[in-house]
């Protein structure tokens, strides 16, 4: 393969639908496989509420944007949000009644706890005779570490050495994802937490589109800094922000507390992306699932 074939034959990824049509056409056809997509948030944005629809969204046939695969999602927050999972899974086979009726989604959804760095390594390592034995009816195509944050900022110190293994433990596992993302053709997410900006050193550099990020009215930036940033293939970030409405004429108010109300706004922003432009999406929360919103 040379450059020049790659130009006359450009290389067509497939993707993994999150769900929701407006989502899919922002992200041009939704979550890429051979590739480590990133949501990084603070808490409450909604990145696990994505992950668990992504979850269900892979066992969908490829006709309708899904990959007909199972999921693997390796957690590393506590507890395990399975009432959440349940909810969304009702109202999946409510809307594929006939893609569902024979079997319950839940049931292609592998979930492992993972405790430290080390931990996640070993599981990754394990699971290559899983797939590329795939067992299962629904082969794994999608994998899903909730969070890699937890897992590095818990377990080392802010010293020369823990700096120095952190980094290389951070290049073995995303060599690990990448390797088995192309090999096997997986979607590969990860969740990451957010740190507030501080000053103007290196957590306040810029790293792809934005200049800067916004959420709840502070300025942040993704933890694990830019060794990390290096690692991953593309970067979405999640942003929550109260909005003041009047209740009547939907104007903005400060005025008497029973005048307005507030609303909270979320987005989705594309940071960096191989094969998205700078852009962003307004999406809401329901019970069904995650909705992007259209103005």
């Amino acid at each position: 393969m040379t450059p020049e074939n790659l130009l006359r034959r450009p290389v067509v990824t497939q993707k993994c639908t999150i769900g929701c049509p407006i989502l899919d056409r922002f992200l041009a056809g939704g979550v890429p496989c051979n590739s480590v997509t990133e949501l990084v948030s603070e808490s409450g944005c909604g990145k696990t509420q994505l992950c668990l629809q992504l979850l269900l969204s892979a066992q969908l046939p490829l006709s309708l944007g899904g990959l007909a695969a199972s999921s693997l999602y390796i957690h590393s927050e506590f507890p395990f949000p399975f009432r959440r999972l349940h909810q969304l899974s009702q109202s999946f086979r409510s809307s594929y009644p006939d893609i569902f009726s024979s079997y319950n989604p839940c049931d292609h959804i592998f979930v492992q706890a993972v405790h430290s760095a080390d931990h996640l390594f070993d599981i990754l390592s394990q699971i290559e005779s899983v797939l590329s034995n795939r067992p299962t009816r629904l082969p794994i195509k999608l994998i899903v570490v909730d969070s890699i944050a937890a897992l590095f900022r818990s377990e080392f110190e802010n010293t020369p050495c823990d700096l120095k293994r952190r980094s290389s433990m951070f290049f073995k596992i995303s060599s690990k994802l990448k390797s088995q993302a192309n090999r096997f053709g997986l979607a590969v997410v990860v969740t990451n937490q957010v740190v507030d900006f501080v000053g103007d050193g290196l957590n306040g550099m810029r790293i792809g589109n934005l200049d800067s990020l916004y959420s709840s009215g502070r300025r942040v930036c993704p933890a694990l800094g830019l060794s990390w940033a290096n690692c991953i293939n593309s970067r979405l970030f999640l942003s929550r922000n109260e909005e003041i409405l009047g209740k009547e004429t939907g104007s903005v108010d400060v005025g008497d507390d029973n005048f307005f109300h507030r609303q909270t706004k979320r987005q989705i922003h594309v940071v960096f992306a191989p094969h998205l432009p700078e852009s962003s999406c307004e999406f809401v929360i329901r019970g069904e699932g995650v909705c992007g919103i259209e103005r």
